[in-house]
């Protein structure tokens, strides 16, 4: 249902709604309502042009909101007419908050819930808005890193309704347990630790005294909640994108002030650590992300498991031991922990479905393999040689199963390539995909 429309300089925008099912085993079941916006330009008014709909990176994010015609959209525009969907649960797509989560009732039905979320549902919902809008005609995707997990998806379950697939850091593995994304990923994550050090090597020591202070001090959150070491370490998260070194850096320069002689953390530098930081606004991330991977197992909390045994990444018990330390302290990337429903205000009301969520083992699987080996849907992605978050050799395993799929592996870009400089690789993507490149 469309519901409103905006004009932008060098965009037009249009809202639409869209009540379809929570589960689309039980069509007559429970709704919820996901929220689309199309965009298109000026100078298109009227042209019937193909369709192209962007599925985010997560889980958990709403889709862009536009600006103005720039980046990929802007590019996009000029071939499209654009459809930014909020997967659902997100954005404007019926939210799953904190506070919408506990209207639901208990963890086990909060849970039970959740489990419609991942990028199977998201692909119906998508099959199904497609066919409102457009009917029998095929659409191109894009797709974001998770959004190119939901791509891939997508490709193995409906490709009748694909014309052509762009992916941006998001080949996904099929068959990979939850444990070989994590032995796999806390390397990679250590290796940019190491490259943020010999960068910045005077925040070695940087780092030793915060985990030091942490160690020692209670440290109260602007926001509430307790800023401990392993909260602290998450910043490395930021490492996989092109800026992340120096988000990180700028913050940690202004960690400490003296105040009468002692010297104490920066009040600034605790709400940077909360700008940051986006799990107690967006808890769909937090709850679902070891979820992306599971397909007829248990997560039971992997990327917590395999920490302590990967060199680097085990915590220093006592402020002693952190100053002592000859070894630089390893900041930690794209992994969910259970100790972060305990000190997250906004996570610690959802506890119990995190931990059922985690042993849930009747995951289903989320590509049709077989399927894919006969793919006949044009795909063009890229692959970024030293992306932290998305395992390279797992994207390429995949490619070399999946047929008709134009990779660009390269290591001019990280993993936000496609908000850095979108419009160069979504023309890019789009030629290749064409075979016009």
């Amino acid at each position: 249902m469309a519901e409103s429309a905006h004009i932008l300089p060098g965009l037009r925008l249009r809202s639409h709604r869209f009540q379809l099912p929570l589960d689309y085993a039980r069509s007559d079941g429970e709704t919820i309502e996901v929220f689309a916006r199309e965009v298109w330009a000026p100078d298109r008014e009227g042209q019937q042009l193909p369709w192209l709909v962007f599925f985010q990176g997560g889980p958990g994010f709403g889709a862009p909101r536009p600006m103005g015609p720039n980046g990929w959209i802007g590019r996009a525009v000029r071939d499209f007419r654009v459809l930014l969907l909020d997967q659902r649960g997100c954005g404007l797509s019926s939210p799953m908050t904190a506070q919408t989560l506990a209207a639901l009732g208990d963890a086990q039905r909060q849970a039970a819930w959740l489990s419609h979320f991942r990028a199977d549902n998201i692909v119906r919902d998508a099959e199904a808005i497609r066919r409102q809008l457009i009917g029998d005609e095929p659409w191109s995707v894009l797709g974001q890193s998770f959004g190119g997990f939901c791509a891939m998806n997508y490709l193995s379950s409906a490709p009748e309704g694909l014309r052509e697939v762009l992916i941006t850091g998001g080949i996904p593995p099929l068959t990979r347990t939850t444990d070989d994304i994590y032995r796999a990923t806390y390397p990679r994550v250590r290796a940019k630790n190491l490259r943020y050090y010999a960068r910045y090597p005077e925040d070695r020591q940087r780092v030793r005294d915060i985990v030091a202070h942490l160690l020692d001090h209670e440290v109260t959150m602007p926001r509430g909640g307790r800023l401990t070491p392993e909260r602290f370490l998450q910043l490395g998260i930021a490492f996989g994108a092109s800026d992340g070194f120096e988000a990180v850096h700028y913050l940690l320069e202004e960690a400490f002030v003296d105040i009468g002689g002692a010297r104490h953390l920066n009040a600034n530098f605790l709400l940077g650590i909360e700008e940051a930081q986006a799990f107690d606004s967006h808890p769909i991330y937090a709850l679902l992300h070891e979820a992306c991977y599971t397909q007829g197992e248990a997560s039971a909390w992997s990327a917590g498991r395999l920490r302590d045994s990967m060199p680097g990444f085990a915590l220093p018990r006592t402020a002693a031991q952190a100053l002592a330390s000859d070894e630089p302290i390893l900041f930690t990337g794209e992994m969910i922990y259970p100790w972060m429903f305990e000190q997250y205000p906004g996570l610690i009301a959802l506890r119990g479905a995190a931990e059922a969520l985690a042993a849930k083992t009747d995951w289903p699987a989320l590509y049709d393999v077989q399927r894919l080996r006969r793919n006949r849907v044009p795909v063009a992605a890229a692959v970024y040689y030293d992306d932290m978050y998305v395992h390279r050799e797992f994207s390429e395993e995949t490619a070399a199963i999946v047929p008709n799929m134009r990779l660009w592996v390269t290591n001019e870009h990280e993993h936000n390539g496609l908000r850095a400089d979108g419009e160069k690789i979504f023309e890019r993507l789009l030629r290749r995909v064409r075979d016009e490149a």
